[in-house]
């Protein structure tokens, strides 16, 4: 009799949904994800897309993918291609077309009209400056403009020549007439709309003002009839006034906010600015680095899908503020490599081994493409007078107990993986008193067979055919920051990139089966860790293999 399945509890978003449904509220849930094109999405944003996507599957809804667009400064068509393939590629369809704050520029425009004829909305001269010094702090009532008080027809007329193209950048804007001693600073008379003189990535030259964030953001989400606008918790300040344009706009549809908390991920830097900084000044190899906490990143340093859609599922939902340990971001990522990943083996720092007694030419060995899944088959590994063994893998130090050395010693013996057992009998040495290779002897009729009387290895260590092999290019990545908050306080962030987050080895040899290895298909190299090929720099003439995570956590013994 198969167990029972345990429902798992609903957090406050879904709870929230299941009673709107309930009480008729809605008869069907509208989410959206809605990125900013200024940048590639992040770690953080995976769990904004797996909750609004998530939510809306779990509920039989839809997500809408659209662009707040609203600034052309800082926005291009390259991040707005990006995003929509992250979303593809965490497993995620948006509902019908992806859609634009900038295809609702006419709508907005009306609007805007509407709240100055309406009394509500006026243009404002201050400088940048002078508007600061009159909004007042956070213990002080802000001052009226000295514009707040234009009739309609002049604050019409003024803001018709805005969209004009009459004044210069930063001359004036349009802000909203709503309470400047408004406890609240977000409610103090805030812009509406800014002079821009810039292209647009998709209305070209057709605008030269531009609607601010929080003037579009409610209404796009109104216009698309969203049901639950879900928002991370630095914008609950904000929600007052997402409340006040729709309650003062003609919209066709209310939505209602709600806000979450962050993911907040320690050993990691977040800020779009600073990710951005690290890829101008070159700290990195651009925004799809593998050691970039972005998604288009964490793709191509090896991290499947799943792991990500795992690992957000793990941390959950809530409303508390909270800081996360990247261990379990590694550990969903280790998890589901551990479970769908082929082994391969590869040598990462050679030494050359000669089997003296091994005559022929080729044998074939067989080993499983997955110890736990045999459905997957076999692979043949060519085993050759000549092989290569990792340099740490064999010490000269017979004094060594077998509990602390697991592998070859001089006048020991050990398993190869899959192989025959074999012992090392010489050591070559160069000039200058370095092994460059040894000299061994296999004992027959051991593979896959138990040693004879007499035959005790120490150990199984992995080989590869030094003869028959794939060579390859392997980089060795690691955190980008060996800060558990690099950017926290006063910090320069760049003081806390970790020397030793990419080693590149030139030249490594792995089994010939990997020649086929096609990009993002992930690899555990024995006793290695979990690589994939880069699809960046990777070719048929020169393999280059991305160590995706190591087989443990190397971290935590270093906090």
């Amino acid at each position: 009799m198969s167990e029972p399945t345990v429902a798992k509890p609903q957090h406050f978003l879904a709870q929230i949904i299941s009673q709107d449904l309930a009480e008729k509220k809605h008869t069907k849930v509208i989410t959206r994800f809605p990125p900013e094109p200024n940048g590639y999405l992040h770690i953080g944003h995976a769990k904004s897309i797996c909750l609004n996507f998530g939510l809306a599957e779990e509920f039989g809804g839809e997500c809408n993918l659209r662009f707040d667009d609203t600034n052309p400064g800082k926005e291009d068509q390259e991040y707005v291609d990006a995003i929509a393939e992250d979303v593809r590629w965490l497993g995620f369809q948006w509902s019908g077309d992806i859609r634009y704050a900038s295809s609702y520029f006419d709508t907005f425009y009306e609007w805007a009209l509407h709240l100055i004829r309406a009394g509500k909305a006026y243009v404002c001269e201050l400088s940048p400056e002078q508007a600061r010094e009159y909004r007042g702090t956070l213990k002080e009532p802000g001052k009226d403009s000295p514009f707040r008080d234009r009739s309609v027809e002049e604050n019409l007329a003024e803001f018709e020549k805005m969209r004009a193209g009459e004044y210069d950048e930063g001359a004036c804007v349009l802000r909203a007439k709503i309470d400047m001693a408004a406890p609240n600073i977000n409610l103090r008379d805030p812009i509406l709309y800014r002079i821009r003189k810039l292209a647009h990535h998709q209305t070209g030259d057709k605008w030269c003002i531009y609607p601010t964030y929080d003037f579009a953001h409610g209404q796009e989400d109104a216009i698309e009839g969203i049901t639950h606008s879900i928002c991370t918790l630095e914008f609950a300040d904000h929600r007052p006034l997402y409340e006040w344009f729709i309650d003062n706009l003609p919209v066709p549809h209310k939505p209602r906010q709600y806000e979450f908390a962050r993911l907040e991920l320690n050993y990691t830097v977040t800020s779009k600015r600073k990710l951005k900084q690290l890829v101008d000044e070159g700290h990195v190899d651009g925004w799809n680095d593998p050691r970039m906490p972005t998604i288009s990143g964490m793709r191509r340093r090896g991290y499947p899908a799943s792991a990500l859609r795992k690992f957000c599922d793990l941390i959950g939902v809530t409303k508390a503020a909270s800081t996360v340990d990247v261990g379990m971001l590694e550990f969903a990522v280790r998890d589901e490599l551990n479970d769908m990943a082929p082994r391969a083996m590869c040598v990462l720092n050679p030494l050359k081994v000669v089997i003296t007694n091994f005559n022929g030419a080729v044998e074939n060995m067989t080993q499983p493409v997955h110890p736990n899944k045999p459905e997957l088959g076999e692979r043949s590994l060519p085993f050759t007078r000549e092989i290569f063994i990792e340099r740490d893998d064999f010490t000269e130090d017979t004094s060594l107990s077998r509990k602390k050395f697991k592998r070859l010693v001089l006048g020991e013996w050990v398993r190869l993986r899959g192989a025959y057992i074999i012992k090392a009998e010489e050591a070559i040495k160069d000039e200058a008193g370095n092994t460059v290779e040894l000299r061994a002897s296999l004992v027959p009729d051991t593979v896959g067979a138990n040693p004879p009387e007499g035959v005790n290895p120490r150990g199984v260590i992995h080989w590869v055919s030094a003869t028959e092999n794939l060579p390859i290019e392997v980089r060795l990545y690691d955190r980008l920051f060996n800060d558990e908050a690099p950017d926290a306080g006063d910090k320069n962030f760049l003081d806390a990139l970790n020397p030793d987050s990419l080693v590149i080895i030139e030249r490594a040899y792995a089994e010939i089966s990997l020649a086929d290895a096609k990009p993002e298909q992930a690899y555990q190299f024995e006793r290695e860790g979990y690589f994939c090929v880069d699809s960046k720099y990777s070719s048929a003439e020169k393999p280059v293999f991305n160590r995706t995570i190591g087989l443990k956590d190397n971290w935590a013994n270093k906090v």
